[in-house]
């Protein structure tokens, strides 16, 4: 069974772009005095670095330091090619082209020691607004609220017990005094807390003892 090949038009050029920029950095390093297989290595290290920079700025976009090294890859391969273009008498080197060529594997080796153990910076996480945590409601309450008025909680009605009947013989109360003695003993204990004694409401009322002891039964005082 025959299988067909598929010629990618992007691969074939590639191909193509960096065997040219290969021979380049390899007439100009050789032109500058490294022969041999030497002349070999300079290229392989300017595409290496290249493509290292270039896989870090695929993680980390926006780090400097792959773009640096990125740049400085690319200006050496540039700059290969366009030297090799004739613009530069490759028999006669300048020195200074001379001192880059030297140094440049060492250069290369900090760039790309750099490009692989440098950590990545991580993605700055998105701005989410962040609930305020309720106040407890404990905290809502005042704990020192002063002592309510005994003319308005005497105004207040409350739910009081149905008082008992009075006993046979027992002075009957009128309701307009039972109600007056009801507000006093209520703003008693709204102020103080405790019910009122019976004595207190007796000497405050100056009622005789029949008709006191009654309002107190009505109002279960003790």
């Amino acid at each position: 069974m025959s299988r067909s090949i598929r010629v990618d038009a992007v691969l074939v050029q590639a191909v193509i772009a960096g065997a040219l920029s290969f021979a380049h950095l390899h007439d100009l390093a050789e032109a500058a005095g490294q022969t041999g297989w030497k002349a070999w290595a300079y290229p392989v290290s300017v595409d290496l670095l290249l493509v290292a920079a270039w896989r870090r700025l695929r993680t980390a976009r926006y780090d400097r330091s792959a773009w640096t090294w990125f740049v400085i890859a690319l200006f050496a391969s540039l700059g290969a090619n366009i030297a090799t273009a004739g613009l530069l008498d490759l028999a006669k080197v300048p020195a200074w082209l001379r001192i880059l060529v030297a140094g440049w594997p060492a250069l290369a080796f900090l760039g790309g020691t750099l490009l692989v153990h440098s950590p990545t910076e991580p993605a700055a996480p998105s701005a989410q607004p962040v609930d305020e945590p309720a106040a407890p409601e404990a905290g809502m309450h005042r704990t020192d609220e002063p002592a309510p008025d005994p003319a308005s909680v005497a105004t207040v009605p409350e739910l009081t017990p149905v008082p008992p009947k009075p006993a046979p013989g027992a002075p009957v109360v009128p309701a307009a005094l039972l109600d007056h003695a009801r507000k006093i003993a209520d703003a008693h204990r709204a102020s103080t807390g405790a019910p009122m004694p019976a004595d207190a409401l007796t000497a405050r009322l100056q009622l005789p003892a029949p008709m006191a002891d009654a309002i107190a039964a009505e109002l279960q005082l003790t």
